[in-house]
């Protein structure tokens, strides 16, 4: 296992995220899939955080992804989804 470290500590942050369409609707396909990944990795960047795995049903999203201690993971969390949400009324 490979840690991660900074000037005073080391550690190793994974995260595993689950996001759920609303309603349940069965819309993710695989070219919206790639569309919200990307997002996130962009998003992420400015954060710390690197995507590690990313899987999709039709109605929802797996994400493995590893962050630094520092993050702020609500603030992420909430950029992401306002970001993703507002994209979607353009597809």
């Amino acid at each position: 296992m490979k840690l991660d470290s900074n000037n005073h500590s080391v550690f190793s942050l994974y995260y595993h995220l689950v996001l759920v369409v609303k309603y349940r609707r069965k819309v993710m396909d695989d070219t919206l899939s790639d569309y919200v990944k990307e997002m996130f990795v962009r998003l992420g960047e400015n954060y710390n955080i690197s995507l590690v795995e990313w899987n999709h049903e039709l109605d929802h999203v797996h994400i493995l992804f590893k962050a630094h201690p520092n993050t702020e993971l609500s603030k992420f969390i909430n950029a992401y989804k306002s970001s993703s949400s507002e994209n979607q009324g353009m597809k």
